[in-house]
């Protein structure tokens, strides 16, 4: 399956490498088929980076997935958070090129407020890509009431970030809801007492990796049983 918002950019391509490659062989032209064989691979490039994985599993209203593929860079403590209201977590995912854009709910809840902020396009792995790169935050209230955000910033490369959500809107644990376009960074914020079940390190799937629960849900046995784990139909 292949994201609606990369098809244009596919017909681009292949309409492109198509009329060189014909060019090339009417002319007899080595250069225009060099040319249209970058543009072929440029094409099948885009389409592998459009991808859109079906991903299936389970709902829990209390259950924490990764919002996006990718690695975690850090895992920071935050002293105080208006909307999250008090303590929190920062979970900081970065999206190489070679990972799946798609942007996934991470719990079941309503949407709050979706907030665009312009901004700078410093590499999405740097720190101070979370601070000043542009960006759309999302603020989210479980259906157990607790409050969590999730953060689309682009990078060096990404100037594109696609939200398809809106304020007030029902929404569903693993459901899709944007992309950033060619390489981002995917940012939780969730309440302090949360149990996460990720580290520092470990690269993770949208709609797939279980980061964690919301506050008093799991019992320490399934805590562990589950560290570290995907779910899946």
């Amino acid at each position: 399956m292949i994201a609606r918002e990369g098809l244009a950019f596919i017909f681009i391509g292949a309409v492109l490498t198509i009329g060189f490659i014909i060019t090339a062989v009417r002319y007899d032209n080595k250069v225009l088929l060099v040319v249209s064989l970058v543009f072929a691979i440029l094409t099948l490039f885009t389409t592998f980076f459009f991808r859109d994985p079906q991903r299936g599993f389970t709902p829990h209203d209390n259950l924490l997935l990764s919002p996006a593929d990718g690695e975690i860079i850090a895992i920071e403590d935050i002293q105080n958070d208006s909307f999250v209201g008090g303590k929190a977590i920062k979970i900081s995912i970065f999206l190489s090129v070679f990972d799946v854009h798609i942007n996934r709910i991470p719990a079941t809840g309503v949407i709050d407020y979706v907030k665009y902020n312009p901004g700078k396009f410093f590499p999405a792995y740097r720190e101070k890509a979370s601070l000043y790169n542009e960006q759309t935050e999302i603020g989210l209230t479980a259906s157990a009431g607790q409050k969590l955000i999730v953060k689309q910033i682009a990078g060096i490369i990404a100037r594109r970030i696609v939200c398809h959500l809106k304020k007030g809107e029902n929404v569903t644990v693993g459901e899709r809801f944007g992309l950033i376009k060619f390489g981002s960074r995917t940012e939780l914020i969730i309440p302090a007492d949360s149990k996460l079940l990720v580290k520092k390190g470990d690269h993770i799937y949208g709609g797939k990796t279980i980061v964690g629960y919301l506050s008093g849900v799991i019992n320490s046995k399934e805590h562990n049983k589950n560290r570290g784990s995907n779910v899946e139909l």
